[in-house]
């Protein structure tokens, strides 16, 4: 099967989806949430799916943050706004399904509104536990399929897919749900364990957006979300936060990046790329605006 990919290259997402799309509650109401699933302190986050930063102010508690996104165009928007804060962000292009990271480099991942593009879910899943430490916490967010405007729908017959069922369903081109059920499967078959699940976006609706405050509809998703979320899950938003199990270990302080195309961690950064140094490989990775640029190679 040939790799499909959502590829947000040349996209002004932040701008017209975030700034421009009306959408404050949703971008509070998720922020809320994850400060509760946040680590209180680490060394080093993987921010997976970035995009042009808009969450990555939420980690301060971290000493580095790296950025990682599918697009380089994205990466550069992220470096535009965030800056580089003395070597504090790392803003890499790369592939999920290909992690150009040292095994055990990160003590904590947090995915955001990812996961709903990838056709090959259990593979990205793989892909993070490896690069992340015994033990450390990863933050999932992922589109619900049994929410309750998809469970009202199926029922008076203006949808065909059923809410219930485990599969993921691709209601658009390369935009998933999934079933609450099949995503703790997917953390459990990667080694991670759930601790904490945090529904949000209850009141995604416009017209109550456009007439309630915003700090009402907020505190109100915050209060279901805090007491029900373990229990039931019927947002079109849901957040994960599981830790990894105890195997692995940490990676060593020489290594950093490792060769997405043959795997190796026996690299070169120099000043313009980062090379690997696998005789049978040999490919030079650029480093472009200050990103590190792990999908098309010199």
């Amino acid at each position: 099967m040939t790799q499909r990919y959502c590829d947000y290259e040349g996209s002004d997402y932040q701008s017209v989806f975030w700034e421009e799309g009306g959408r404050a509650y949703e971008d509070r109401a998720e922020r809320a949430v994850l400060k509760d699933l946040l680590p209180t302190s680490g060394k080093r986050m993987l921010e997976l799916g970035a995009g042009a930063g808009r969450l990555t102010n939420e980690f301060h508690m971290f000493d580095q943050v790296v950025l990682m996104d599918y697009s380089f165009t994205q990466m550069q928007q992220a470096r535009a706004r965030l800056g580089d804060a003395d070597g504090r962000y790392k803003f890499v292009a790369a592939d999920v399904y290909s992690l150009p990271f040292a095994p055990g480099l990160f003590d904590a991942a947090q995915m955001v509104r990812v996961i709903h593009h990838l056709e090959e879910p259990e593979k990205a899943m793989a892909q993070i536990r490896a690069v992340l430490q015994p033990n450390s916490a990863f933050i999932l967010e992922f589109a619900n399929k049994q929410n309750l405007k998809a469970m009202l729908r199926y029922a008076v017959g203006k949808q065909d897919w059923s809410p219930y069922t485990l599969e993921q369903v691709e209601f658009v081109e390369m935009n998933f749900d999934f079933h609450p059920k099949s995503v703790k499967s997917l953390l459990k078959d990667a080694t991670f364990d759930v601790k904490n699940i945090r529904p949000v976006s209850h009141f995604r609706f416009g017209p109550l957006k456009r007439t309630m405050p915003r700090g009402l509809l907020v505190g109100m998703d915050y209060a279901i979300s805090s007491t029900t979320g373990n229990l039931f899950q019927v947002s079109p938003s849901v957040f994960v936060r599981s830790d990894a199990d105890a195997s692995g270990a940490a990676a060593s302080a020489d290594q950093f990046f490792r060769c997405p195309a043959c795997g190796t961690t026996d690299v070169t950064e120099t000043d313009a790329s980062v090379d690997c140094n696998a005789d049978a490989c040999g490919k030079q990775w650029p480093i472009r605006d200050g990103i590190y640029d792990f999908k098309t190679p010199l």
